[in-house]
């Protein structure tokens, strides 16, 4: 079931119209029987990974929470009794057994997810390189399980640092494994926050209610009056990238950038809506990433959930493990301090990035995709100084003007390098960039473009969408655009109201049977 299909507006209306019917107790287990109905509707026999996942992570927590629990209750009562060497050599070897049920599971969850989404990669290598001919396993992916496994995952991590105790309840932490709504596209949530909500019984709540719609409605307004629109253009450039060169990958750049910002982010949106329409509060995912300075701005404003994931669970563990504190120390000693402490930073973010981008998609577009980050990343530390010191020789770069244009600057690099994912061949990418450089066609583009599938009413409704998204965005700076809006006058309310609701209905993009292309995201 699509977001965007009438399906699934008629399976939330059924869900929202029982939640609130429902004794409050249960509204939790309606939310779950919908979860699980909805995640069927995507393959029944997809459950068995997603439920396999729940059991198991659940499981393991409890056992690490009951030696956790252990280990407090035995100093307690001996605390007087043991020294500091046998104090210490107990929490170790107590440790010990949590690490074990924690690597466990870690093992078999990111077993299933490699198996069944890097199987086919590993293949294709190893038959490339070896001229071989093993066949490939074909294995259908399960709806979101890169986001559900890395949910569940974080969640163990957090119950072996003591974070929080485990959730005792197998139902209740199944629904926070499933939730309907982030089960599409994310956001990536943490326990300790959306536990706040999730479970807690809710009264309907007018406000909930409206600010909920208006999110579902600016997501709807995004998906298909522009992301839905653009993705013909986008296709018909990349499809024929012989045709399509010079100016027109130019233009791929810019159509995908602004394809996959409404689509990803429009998403995101009618997750965050749903969820407030039952009360539940979900994590933003974005924050106006298109204005950002620079890369390190901008991955602390686009997917945040997944940053700050890959941050708290795998840069930070990775920078202050032990073979690496060892490492730093001697290379220190052999390279210098100054060279010796970036070692840590170095290698952390080589396999955050190529993690993330393999994360992304078993293929080497989004490997290389994952280095170019890191690369422009670490480079951008480098030069840290140099940027101080241009900054004290030219006060003039400074100011709204300048910030526009490091914007600008920030939008482009992070495009090019983005379109990685619309060739999805390496070679063919960096071929495509470089006639950017050594063909024009940028006369034969303005006339060109009225054959990529779109007419000019198209392009209307879409730069129509673009400014309004953009417009939104600068008025966000200065706070909830719609808290400000219900700040408004009632007239002006259901005026926004209106214009927003029949711009969907006449200006969406409607495919076969008006269900709108599936969200880009949903194959992770």
């Amino acid at each position: 079931m699509l977001f965007t299909s009438y399906n699934f507006i008629a399976f939330l209306i059924v869900i929202f119209l029982l939640y609130y019917l429902v004794p409050k107790k249960f509204q939790w287990v309606l939310l779950l029987a919908g979860s699980y109905f909805f995640y069927a509707c995507a393959g029944i026999h997809f459950l068995a990974y997603i439920f396999a996942t729940t059991v198991t992570t659940w499981w393991a927590a409890k056992r690490m929470t009951a030696i956790q629990q252990e280990q407090a209750a035995y100093l307690k009562v001996h605390k007087a009794e043991l020294d500091r060497e046998q104090k210490k050599a107990y929490k170790a070897g107590m440790k010990k057994r949590t690490r074990h049920w924690m690597l466990a599971c870690l093992l078999f969850n990111l077993g299933i997810l490699a198996v069944i989404k890097y199987t086919d990669f590993m293949i294709s290598n190893i038959n490339s390189i070896f001229h071989t001919g093993f066949t490939f396993m074909n294995f259908a992916l399960p709806m979101g399980i890169s986001f559900y496994t890395f949910q569940s995952m974080g969640y163990l991590i957090d119950v072996y640092r003591a974070k929080y105790p485990c959730q005792d309840s197998l139902p209740k932490f199944a629904l926070f494994v499933s939730f309907f709504p982030q089960l599409v596209q994310g956001p990536i949530s943490r326990y300790d926050a959306l536990s706040q909500t999730l479970y807690e019984e809710h009264s309907l709540d007018w406000n909930n209610i409206r600010f909920g719609l208006q999110r579902i409605l600016w997501g709807f307004f995004k998906k298909l009056l522009v992301a839905d629109r653009l993705v013909v253009a986008v296709k018909a450039l990349v499809g024929s990238p012989e045709e399509y060169t010079g100016a027109y990958v130019v233009l791929a750049v810019f159509f995908y950038a602004i394809q996959l910002y409404a689509d990803f982010t429009g998403g995101i949106d009618i997750t965050i809506g749903i969820a407030e329409v039952f009360g539940i509060r979900v994590t933003e995912n974005f924050i106006r990433p298109y204005f950002s300075k620079n890369i390190n701005e901008y991955w602390t404003r686009w997917h945040i959930t997944m940053g700050t994931w890959f941050k708290d669970y795998i840069f930070y563990p990775i920078s202050v493990c032990g073979w690496m504190l060892k490492l730093s120390k001697w290379s220190r000693e052999k390279l210098g301090k100054e060279a010796g402490k970036r070692v840590p930073v170095y290698l952390a973010n080589i396999v955050v990035w190529f993690t993330t981008g393999l994360w992304h998609g078993a293929s080497w577009n989004f490997i290389v995709w994952g280095m170019l980050n890191c690369v422009v990343t670490l480079v951008s530390y480098e030069l840290e100084p140099l940027y101080a010191r241009f900054h004290e020789k030219v006060p003039a770069a400074s100011g709204r003007w300048y910030d526009g244009f490091q914007a600008i600057r920030t939008f482009w690099i992070m495009g090019f390098i983005r379109i990685l994912d619309c060739y999805r061949d390496v070679p063919l990418t960096f071929h495509q960039v470089g006639t950017v450089f050594t063909t024009g066609n940028w006369g034969s583009m303005f006339t060109g473009i009225s054959a990529l599938g779109l007419g000019a009413a198209d392009y209307g409704v879409i730069l129509f969408g673009a400014v309004m998204m953009f417009l939104v965005s600068l008025k966000g700076r200065s706070g909830s655009v719609r808290k400000q809006l219900a700040e408004k006058s009632v007239p002006v309310q259901v005026i926004v109201w209106f214009l927003l609701f029949f711009s969907i209905l006449i200006l969406g993009a409607y495919g076969v049977g008006y269900d709108s292309n599936q969200f880009i995201y949903n194959q992770f």
